[in-house]
């Protein structure tokens, strides 16, 4: 495809965009443990406008600009998410950039992402450098917002074609509701959270240009059978935190009960995990999503003369994706019973999750007598709780098998006596 076809795509995507822009609700988050101010646009003003709001004092404290990521594709819209929040980064020290987000209520895929950028100083060199970087990636849209002398606050989107710039929309801002979900869980399914094997297989196939190893993992799928089921023997999945046990308690479960140890990803692919971590997100969890799904193809298999213990499965995926998805609070997750906290219909499912807890201080002092690497959301997990308290609270939200609660902060002899005897109460003890 020659460089003017992608810019008139680009183009006719955005135009397309823009005619719904007036329609949708604007979220900034203006840090992680606030709630965000939502905003929505009216071509002409409405009600009783609130100076003392905070979303007015935010607006106007300095020169504000948004950029947002308007892109039909997961894939380079998630390549250009990243590589703008690079970009803008490096902005003097007198901009703030704010994480923004443009969605229609309750719309599943509806969510653009973006940032909200202030300069203190109002120098114009702040909005050339943005015009510069809508200018060079085509699926980037800029606005700027002003005050009336009535006091009202104006988005203008601007469109920059051919060297030319031009007004596409002028929107008064009236402050919104708060959405029923949190905007982020609007675009988690099949982006970050792949329900079906055939999501995740898609991903990687687009992705094969870019990532080239991604071919050697679609061939180890193809492989796989996926008309398997598990065997007689029971499956038990060990999750955790990192540094809260696992590998000690699957090693001595694999002695105990005499079962076949996997783990997910596995080692056949487990090698590329520092390649696929550095990829955008949905690239990404599509690795670690097919990982899951070539686990449990060894699953049905080795079931069938064994019992299995699986170190880390699909809750572990799941809760990271989500955990990492959604910004802010604890409360900004999916509530009880979403569709995201539940196990897959086409994955190999295990008769047992259990769950390893220790306190936060015990899993730190663990880590720091641990020297092999860790992922960068590992090493998230030790300097961010409130990132930590995501991952705990999903976790405990899975269902369609709920994680069983093992406390891992007691001696290695206990634990492995208390997991015992939840396999025992919920396996077949004659197989185990």
């Amino acid at each position: 495809m020659n460089v003017r076809c992608s810019f008139e795509m680009a183009q006719s995507l955005r135009s397309a965009l823009y005619k719904e822009w007036a329609k949708r609700v604007f979220a900034i988050e203006c840090s992680s443990n606030s709630e965000p101010l939502y905003f929505a646009l009216n071509p002409t003003p409405q009600g009783p406008w609130d100076e003392n709001s905070c979303l007015h004092q935010l607006l106007t404290r300095a020169q504000t600009y948004s950029v947002c990521i308007a892109s039909d594709n997961k894939i380079t819209g998630a390549e250009s998410y990243v590589r703008l929040r690079d970009q803008l980064s490096r902005l003097p020290e007198r901009c703030r950039v704010m994480e923004l987000m443009a969605f229609s209520p309750n719309q599943q895929g509806s969510l653009i992402k973006g940032f909200l950028i202030q300069d203190d100083q109002h120098l114009k060199e702040t909005e050339r450098v943005l015009q510069e970087l809508v200018r060079a990636d085509g699926q980037t849209a800029l606005c700027s917002y002003t005050r009336d002398d009535g006091g009202r606050i104006w988005q203008r989107l601007r469109l920059l074609t051919a060297g030319q710039e031009r007004e596409v929309s002028c929107n008064c801002i009236c402050r919104a509701d708060r959405p029923q979900l949190h905007p982020s869980v609007l675009n988690i399914k099949n982006s970050v959270i792949f329900c079906k094997y055939e999501d995740a297989y898609g991903v990687l196939a687009e992705c094969v240009g870019m990532v080239p190893k991604a071919k050697d993992i679609l061939q180890l799928a193809d492989q796989c059978d996926r008309t398997c089921r598990k065997g007689p023997f029971p499956v038990i999945a060990i999750e955790g935190l990192d540094a809260t046990g696992k590998s000690t308690l699957t090693e001595a479960l694999r002695n105990s009960i005499q079962a076949t140890l996997l783990k997910s990803p596995p080692d056949c692919i487990g090698h590329l995990r520092k390649t696929f971590d550095a990829k955008p997100p949905p690239v990404r969890r599509a690795f670690y999503a097919l990982g899951n799904y070539i686990t449990a193809s060894t699953i049905a298999s080795v079931s069938e003369k064994s019992p299995v213990i699986v170190d880390r499965f699909w809750h572990s995926t799941a809760a990271y994706a989500i955990a990492t998805e959604i910004s802010g609070k604890v409360d900004n997750l999916p509530p009880l019973h979403h569709e995201l906290y539940q196990w897959p219909q086409d994955l190999v499912q295990p008769d047992l999750v259990l769950l390893l807890t220790v306190d936060a201080e015990e899993r730190v002092r663990r880590l720091e007598r641990r020297g092999e690497m860790r992922t960068k959301e590992e090493i998230e997990l030790e300097a961010n709780s409130l990132f930590r308290q995501k991952v705990e609270a999903t976790y405990r939200r899975m269902e369609n098998p709920a994680c069983v609660v093992v406390d891992a902060s007691v001696s290695k002899e206990e634990v492995l006596r208390n997991a015992l005897l939840v396999i025992k109460k919920h396996c077949d003890s004659e197989q185990t």
